[in-house]
């Protein structure tokens, strides 16, 4: 089912478009006109513009080499001005009369070629999807074609991406590709514009999905200012982020914000209700240049992955918290009845850990579990994930097809991740087959029986998004048969088997000999925002750093402590500055005067003596022994 309103914007785009051709004097009739350039200015078009293509061709090209695998497939990168710069793939599907079109130097604006997706894309500033009859021009009628404007880091259209071929190009998957394409040169454009000096944030829903080309990136600087970001980041945060200060958009000072251990995902607050997960990269010395400091922002790495769960038992999840053990008891009736459970949390109390021990707990553990975070996939490539599609059913598609991940459950578990960020239309689909158990993929008109076990979970209020209309609530009955709701870790009366079950999974490869018990305080003292991945996390770090030594406060890393700054009151007693000054830290006597003033509040303590948390807990740790 079309969604209606991408729909209605689609026909505004074409009618606005070939209303400009009548303006320009163009009928359907007429010839394109590609106004070719001399060689000379082709030469200086391509210099002017080698970055752009070199970074086109070997840092994005080599991702989606899938798209070349259609032997009908060209893409072609033009700049700012419709002229062509490059072109990757086969032209054999192209008119002999339009060879012209398909060179460097050629020229795809309205005015000269009619409505086609480069010269359309380049008017509108948006990704648009041109089929044949859609062109003005009879003459480019033997193609179709999707593309995308790239931006450069002041929101300034810079150059178009452009996916063309003559057969059919379903605008629900090709647009998607190029999209996420046209976003991955401007990602590289801006982390090669932006070097020295700068810090580097990239965040998204969920940690699975941080080293994605699709997530947010946002380039600032010490004092916190916005240099630069990525259009998905102002997707996610719904507002334009040019001239903004990090610190008004997430709950987080930038002292706080820069204390975060470089590389290691950690919670975010957004100023709104939204929580996401991020990874910070600070500048970095670039070795051999001594006589200048330079500085280079790395591309992200895919954070560890989670410890394997597939060991953990149904009646292992809750060991201890009423609610957990609740949610186990009610899953556990339903193991093998064919009933839709529908869980509730926040990102990382462990649903998909108790998904999965749900799966191995029945008679479909042998069978595949099949895990999709619907948030992680770009909205226009959900569907042929979800349902599959045909060989050759439009261009980029392997030439093998795809089954999807729907019928690569069949006879096991699907796990829908997120699926409050479902759009609207792939819901329909879903819809129809809950309802009639078959899949019919994209591109054929077979359908496929399919013998699922549906699980899905949401950290959004879904009952508001259907109200909202952002979410069928057909489809919202037919998933919730059984509702179950997840804790955070901060209201869990079992934080001490959880921290034992998390020890004995990590302690493998260390010989650590345990935790030293204001750790274990501290640990019981922590909100937790990111929840049992951040426990783990935190967990695997000080693993890390401790060798052969009890886990003590030094191991542990300072976005731990910031966020245990931001649990506690910030009206705690402050430290008179005489006594400061008269005091010393190497006097026990001194130290715990000095603490008793602070009201016991670490942080602040060493906040006003100038020394880091962990130096004052070693102070306290030394001189109590």
């Amino acid at each position: 089912m079309a969604n209606p309103s991408a729909s209605l914007a689609h026909d505004i785009i074409i009618q606005d478009s070939w209303s400009r051709c009548r303006d320009f004097g163009l009928d359907h009739q007429s010839r394109p006109s590609f106004g070719q350039l001399p060689n000379a200015q082709v030469s200086q078009l391509l210099e002017r513009h080698e970055s752009l293509v070199q970074t086109t061709h070997q840092q994005v090209l080599p991702f989606y080499e899938n798209i070349l695998s259609n032997s009908d497939c060209l893409i072609l990168l033009a700049d700012q001005h419709g002229q062509v710069l490059n072109s990757w793939g086969n032209k054999r599907f192209v008119d002999p009369a339009q060879g012209l079109g398909f060179v460097a130097g050629a020229c795809w604006v309205e005015q000269g070629t009619g409505t086609n997706a480069i010269g359309t894309a380049l008017a509108c500033e948006q990704a648009v999807h041109i089929q044949h009859d859609e062109h003005f021009l009879k003459a480019n009628r033997f193609m179709t074609g999707s593309a995308a404007p790239i931006f450069d880091a002041n929101r300034r259209v810079i150059a178009v991406l452009d996916v063309s071929s003559d057969s059919f190009l379903p605008p629900s998957h090709t647009l998607g590709v190029v999209r996420m394409m046209s976003q991955s040169v401007e990602n590289r454009l801006i982390l090669d514009q932006f070097q020295d000096g700068c810090f580097q944030l990239t965040f998204n829903t969920g940690l699975n999905n941080l080293d994605s080309q699709w997530a947010g990136l946002l380039i600032f600087d010490e004092s916190g200012r916005i240099l630069c970001a990525n259009r998905r980041a102002d997707s996610l945060l719904g507002l334009s982020l040019l001239r903004a200060n990090i610190e008004n958009l997430f709950k987080t000072p930038i002292a706080q914000l820069l204390d975060k251990t470089e590389g290691q995902p950690f919670a975010l607050q957004a100023s709104g209700h939204n929580r996401f997960h991020g990874v910070l990269r600070r500048p970095q010395r670039q070795p051999g240049r001594s006589s200048r400091i330079l500085h280079s922002v790395k591309p992200l790495t895919p954070p560890r992955p989670a410890p394997s769960t597939s060991g953990i038992a149904l009646d292992a999840i809750g060991p201890g918290d009423a609610r957990i053990e609740k949610a186990v008891r009610q899953a556990g009736k339903l193991i093998e009845k064919n009933i839709p459970v529908l869980i509730h949390g926040e990102t990382g109390v462990g649903k998909e850990v108790f998904v999965k021990a749900l799966h191995q707990g029945g008679s479909r553990a042998e069978q595949p579990f099949i895990a999709v975070n619907c948030a992680a996939i770009p909205a226009e490539l959900v569907e042929s994930e979800l349902f599959g599609y045909e060989r050759g059913a439009f261009t980029g598609a392997n030439q093998k097809g795809s089954i999807g991940l729907i019928r690569k459950a069949d006879k096991g578990t699907l796990f829908l991740d997120e699926i409050g960020d479902m759009p609207l239309p792939v819901q329909a689909r879903l819809l129809r087959v809950l309802q009639e158990r078959c899949v019919q993929p994209l591109g054929s008109s077979e359908l496929f029986p399919v013998d699922i076990r549906l699980v899905s979970a949401t950290n959004r209020p879904l009952r508001e998004q259907v109200q909202a209309g952002h979410f069928r609530q057909d489809l919202y009955y037919r998933i919730s048969g059984l509702n179950l709701e997840l804790p955070p870790l901060r209201q869990r009366s079992d934080k001490s088997a959880l921290i034992q079950r998390l020890w004995d999974q990590h302690r493998e490869d260390w010989q650590v000999a345990g935790f030293e018990p204001e750790v274990l305080e501290l640990f019981d003292q922590h909100p937790w925002p990111g929840n049992l991945r951040q426990m783990s996390s935190v967990i695997q770090v000080a693993l890390a750093l401790a060798d052969d030594e009890p886990i003590s406060t030094e191991h542990l890393p300072e976005d731990f402590f910031a966020d245990l700054d931001l649990n506690q009151e910030d009206n705690r007693s402050q430290v008179p500055q005489p006594f400061l000054n008269q005091a010393s830290l190497d006097n026990p006597e001194d130290l715990n005067r000095l603490l008793q003033a602070a009201g016991g509040n670490i942080s602040q303590l060493a906040k006003q003596l100038g020394v880091s948390r962990n130096t004052l807990y070693k102070r306290l740790r030394e001189q109590s022994t």
